[in-house]
């Protein structure tokens, strides 16, 4: 079983305003509302990948009443857990125009740490051995920076396979826990390590310090340079595939996605990146953070070149 994970969830609300300007009245041409939250974005990934995944997420008021439902009409089990306040709205403004994408983030409810330990307990005791959890996205305000730490060590301890997507204090602390899975683009890296990486070289000795550490796979996503691929031994190089962008919000989240369903299947590692890379792009052909059919993902897999570096 899958299980995504998504302490700050949002619903994201996406607008398409041509020219796009300060201080002026702004026209809305196109609107949409999606669930979103990077672990939910993964958990609506992987059912158009064909795979299934419940979504474990902190969901308050109207706004995660509307969440929960959206998700579970799309087919994903959901377990919810309501916090003070109304979970945030994220308004993502397109301007077609200019080519701009712009975010106006709300903040989130009110959650405490007691909160948060409640939430582990009751899934650490739900999962089994070989069990795949995603703990992806930022943490809620004021509760303890070393949550992904403590979150990463007792999931892990309970036998199930932690796939970590954070970024900052957060992915630093939850490194400690160990997870199987890390997922930093190249900048986050870079300050992980203490050090600029300006060569695929340099980042590939930089992801197999991670691998040292007790990370088992450590993927470094490089924009349009594609992505790299370190594990015990082994390092792999994906290539991007090059394609009209609706939105990027929520690409990485694909990615995870691709890779933790591939992984849920058994799938070989040079299958896996091409289907993680195919997945991402294809997801950043559709608009706001709605999930590319399988369709279009496989309609790209035979477009990402791999290569074994080592």
């Amino acid at each position: 079983m899958i299980y995504t994970v998504t302490l700050n969830p949002a619903l994201d609300k996406t607008v398409q305003i041509p020219n796009f300007t300060l201080d002026v009245v702004n026209r809305i041409t196109e609107l949409r509302r999606d669930a979103g939250g990077k672990g939910i974005n993964v958990s609506k990934v992987i059912a158009k990948l064909g795979g299934t995944s419940e979504a474990v997420a902190v969901l308050s008021g109207d706004t995660g009443a509307w969440i929960a439902s959206a998700l579970r009409d799309a087919g994903i089990r959901v377990k919810a857990f309501p916090a003070n306040g109304e979970t945030r709205t994220n308004l993502k403004v397109i301007d077609p125009v200019n080519d701009t994408h712009t975010d106006i983030n709300e903040p989130g409810p009110e959650v405490t740490d007691a909160m948060l330990e409640e939430m582990l307990n009751v899934l650490a005791e739900e999962i089994c051995e070989g069990d795949y959890v995603v703990l992806s996205g930022s943490l809620p305000a004021g509760v303890d920076r070393e949550t992904y730490r403590a979150w990463t060590r007792t999931l892990r301890h309970a036998g199930a396979h932690v796939y970590l997507d954070a970024d900052g204090d957060a992915l630093a602390a939850g490194l400690a826990g160990k997870p199987f899975f890390v997922k930093p683009n190249d900048h986050e890296l870079s300050a992980l390590v203490g050090r600029e990486l300006s060569t695929v070289d340099e980042i590939a000795a930089a992801a197999h310090e991670l691998v040292e550490k007790g990370v088992e796979r450590v993927v470094v996503s490089m924009g349009g340079e594609g992505a790299l691929l370190a594990s015990a031994g082994e390092t792999w190089h994906a290539s991007s595939v090059k394609v009209p962008v609706g939105s990027t919000v929520g690409a990485g989240d694909s990615v995870v996605a691709a890779f933790v369903y591939a992984d849920s299947r058994g799938m070989g590692v040079e299958d896996t990146l091409r289907l993680a890379m195919a997945t991402g792009a294809a997801n950043v052909m559709e608009s706001g953070t709605q999930a590319a059919e399988r369709s279009v993902v496989d309609g790209l897999v035979d477009r990402v070149e791999v290569t074994r570096l080592a």
